[in-house]
């Protein structure tokens, strides 16, 4: 075969040629490009996976404004709960009312010596504030003053907590002694 019959071949089977050539360079790119495979399936499920979750954000970011309403009042809150540190006076007043509410005798109240966290320690929104108090009265005001200690408005944790009968020869009176703990912001 001569290049002029070649010639007339191709031009006589244009498509049947055009078709092989084609078929030729899909195969020689298949082949050359199937190592590329394994990469190219894992940058797929990456992919994947981060559709899916901009997906579930799309879905979900519709309920951002009424989750957010609902953080700020839940924070507004706790920040109604807290005591301020330096406001003894305030702090004290707590517990007075405490006392005409229980009718019982609050003896000796106070706030615990508050002392700094350590330079390293990890740093909180809230400060725990000690107070030691000593109350007398009878089992049930006793009890009552207990329960509106830690469910009252602010946030108490009992440390310690000692009952004891009166000293005066009166059977019904008793005396507790209370280490609690008042959380509160600086």
């Amino acid at each position: 075969m001569t290049n002029a019959e070649f010639v007339a071949f191709i031009r006589k089977n244009a498509i049947c040629v055009s078709c092989v050539i084609v078929s030729i360079a899909i195969g020689v790119t298949i082949y050359l490009r199937s190592d590329l495979l394994p990469d190219a399936n894992v940058v797929l499920a990456e992919k994947s996976k981060q559709g899916e979750l901009i997906a579930a954000n799309i879905e979900d970011s519709h309920q951002l404004k009424d989750q957010y309403t609902a953080l700020v009042a839940a924070n507004q809150a706790i920040a109604n709960r807290m005591i301020r540190v330096g406001q003894l006076a305030e702090n004290l007043q707590y517990f007075y009312r405490l006392e005409s509410e229980t009718n019982t005798k609050l003896t000796d109240p106070r706030q615990i010596a508050w002392t700094p966290p350590p330079k390293n320690s990890p740093k909180t929104a809230y400060t725990p504030v000690g107070f030691a108090l000593t109350a007398q009265g009878t089992y049930v005001q006793l009890m009552d003053l207990l329960r509106r200690l830690e469910n009252g408005e602010h946030y108490c944790r009992v440390i310690t907590c000692n009952l004891r009968p009166s000293a005066d020869q009166r059977g019904s009176q008793l005396i507790i002694s209370l280490s609690i703990e008042l959380l509160g912001t600086q």
